[in-house]
């Protein structure tokens, strides 16, 4: 085989391999920009997320859920996750508000992100990340983010109590 038609073959199979994996990089993105989760399937991750020991809690929009164990009112509950989530919510890199931690869950598929908050955590499902087997640290980095918008823009979507109605 002549020179020339070898380069000429390597360049098409070296700019089909691009095109293929350009088009399979953009459809798991689709997939990401378009994954939603109903508050319905947030909740349900949460509450399997979440010590059974811990009844009195508060979920944020974006995954973000405050335990709270001085408080059994939904009131209480409310007022002190709003403070909590004010305080800290929002990421100041640079600061303890940018460090986090990342726990694998057992009971349910993801995993949660901590803060500097107590009792402070994110819920982080697979299909929001790009990666099939992210690093704790893109876990770490993507929940802070859901955090940092739940602090910034705080929108309860439930409440857990054990107060007697």
């Amino acid at each position: 085989m002549n020179k020339g038609v070898v380069i000429i073959v390597l360049i098409v199979g070296i700019i089909l391999w691009i095109l293929i994996s350009v088009k399979n990089g953009s459809n798991k993105n689709a997939k990401m920009e378009n994954y939603q989760f109903t508050q319905e399937e947030l909740i349900k991750h949460v509450k399997l997320a979440i010590n059974p020991k811990f009844e009195n809690w508060i979920l944020f929009k974006n995954g973000t859920y405050i335990i709270i164990e001085d408080s059994t009112s939904a009131k209480e509950i409310e007022e002190e996750g709003l403070k909590k989530m004010k305080e800290f919510g929002p990421v100041h890199v640079g600061g303890s508000a940018g460090d986090f931690g990342t726990i694998t869950l057992d009971k349910t598929i993801g995993w949660v992100v901590s803060c500097h908050g107590y009792g402070m955590y994110t819920y982080v499902h697979p299909n929001e990340l790009e990666k099939e087997n992210p690093e704790d640290v893109e876990i770490g980095l993507y929940g802070r983010s859901k955090r940092d918008s739940d602090g910034l823009k705080p929108e309860i979507i439930y409440i857990n109590s054990t107060e007697k109605k």
